[in-house]
């Protein structure tokens, strides 16, 4: 696939988006939450080998393919990594699955209800590997925890910032704003958060485009908006910490968004399981989210 063919293939959604991109604290859990206990491994090194085996498991398996999971995200180091010797994009590629990765070096202490992003060292050079690598886009994380709007206006003016630098190297860049599901005030939140996107969609040169990646939101279609903006190539949904039968029966009431789910996907996934066993659970998973994301119902 060429860039005109994974814009092709993102833009008609028939599909989601795996998010295979845990990193750092959030790599123990995962690997926990897949049967591997932290004293199967020491250090840094290890645990990314651990999760790296788990990924390339998924990536290998006979139901992840191009036909329903149409994007992966990617963590750095499993972008830089190989699977059965092939660069983990290119192999993504070949099932006809387009590649993202992570960019974004965690988060900032809370202020005015939200967490900026970190700052993103090196992220020139990052680009220029990942572009060289064959890999579509990039994706980058910050998360509100408050319908403050001088917070969420924050959150959003930086993830357009980096966002530009992203489109300056020819790629596709996944804002992601997260709202905290566990937040109390989300529904009012949300309608800021939309707003706020909106301003700077509209200041967006002609042609460009921008995906964004969001909480699937209390009342649904509240980003119709957005779904159906000329310079946004798709909205994806994160799950959030909603058990997949949550997340795909909310994400269902949502017209024209699709899934970018981590946990979700995941969350039947273990390393003592036979080959067999452990493609029929992920093909489970890939069948619901798929259905989620493509099959629509009255909200």
């Amino acid at each position: 696939m060429n860039t005109a063919e994974m814009t092709a293939k993102i833009a008609a959604g028939k599909g989601f988006i795996a998010a295979l991109d845990q990193s750092g604290g959030s790599t123990p859990k995962a690997l926990r939450a897949y049967g591997v206990a932290d004293d199967e491994w020491n250090g840094e090194d290890e645990m990314y080998a651990k999760i790296h085996e788990m990924r390339c498991r998924i990536i290998k398996a006979p139901s992840f393919n191009g036909d329903r999971v149409i994007g992966a995200i990617l963590f750095e180091k499993t972008m830089d990594g190989v699977v059965d010797g092939k660069p983990v994009p290119q192999a993504l590629i070949d099932k006809g699955v387009v590649p993202f990765v992570k960019i974004d070096k965690g988060l900032e202490d809370e202020v005015n209800g939200v967490q900026l992003m970190k700052p993103i060292p090196g992220l020139d050079a990052l680009l220029t590997r990942a572009r060289g690598l064959g890999v579509f886009g990039t994706k980058e994380r910050s998360v509100i925890n408050a319908a403050n709007r001088e917070g969420i206006a924050a959150v959003v003016a930086q993830q357009f910032e980096v966002g530009r630098e992203v489109l300056a190297h020819g790629m596709m860049p996944i804002l992601e704003p997260e709202y905290s599901i566990k937040a109390a005030d989300r529904a009012e939140g949300e309608a800021i958060l939309r707003e706020e996107i909106l301003k700077h969609l509209d200041d967006l040169p002609e042609g460009q485009q921008v995906m964004l990646k969001l909480s699937i939101p209390v009342k649904p279609n509240t980003y119709a908006a957005l779904v159906a903006h000329p310079k946004v190539l798709k909205v994806v949904a994160l799950s959030g910490g909603f058990t997949r039968d949550e997340a795909c029966a909310e994400l269902a009431k949502n017209d024209g968004m699709i899934a970018s789910f981590s946990r979700a996907l995941l969350e039947e996934l273990r390393a003592q399981q036979s080959d067999a066993e452990f493609d029929a659970k992920l093909d489970e998973a890939i069948t619901a989210i798929h259905r989620a994301s493509v099959e629509k119902v009255a909200a």
